[in-house]
């Protein structure tokens, strides 16, 4: 599933909020080594908690956190225009609502026209 990506490149729109991108300044063999850092530590976060292990579970999330602050997807913003972090903003609303609002339906098909609805 491919989700939106506003014009200037910072946020994808999941469910209508926006989730900050990874710096576009590092380099692909970088981004992939962190990238197998995060999913190895969510992995690894799962596991702890199907165990019920909190002191593995604390590790992980420690882990999972490092590897999304090194990718850029939290901690200091990598833009340098001052622009304000506006993760999990609604993109209908902010400096976002107007390209938001000129997006196809975002939330999956329309009910068929015999689909029941509500009654008045």
């Amino acid at each position: 599933m491919s989700h939106p990506t506003t014009p200037d490149g910072r946020y994808l729109v999941v469910r209508g909020r926006l989730w900050r991108r990874s710096d576009p300044g590092l380099g692909a063999d970088e981004r992939a080594r962190l990238t197998r850092e995060l999913m190895a530590a969510r992995r690894a976060k799962g596991a702890a908690m199907r165990a019920g292990d909190a002191a593995a579970r604390k590790e992980a999330r420690a882990r999972v956190d490092a590897a999304k602050v090194a990718l850029g997807e939290r901690g200091p913003v990598w833009w340098s225009d001052g622009a304000p972090d506006l993760t999990r903003h609604l993109a209908r609303t902010g400096p976002y609502a107007d390209w938001f609002a000129s997006l196809p339906e975002q939330d999956g098909p329309d009910p068929p026209d015999d689909a029941p609805g509500p009654t008045t």
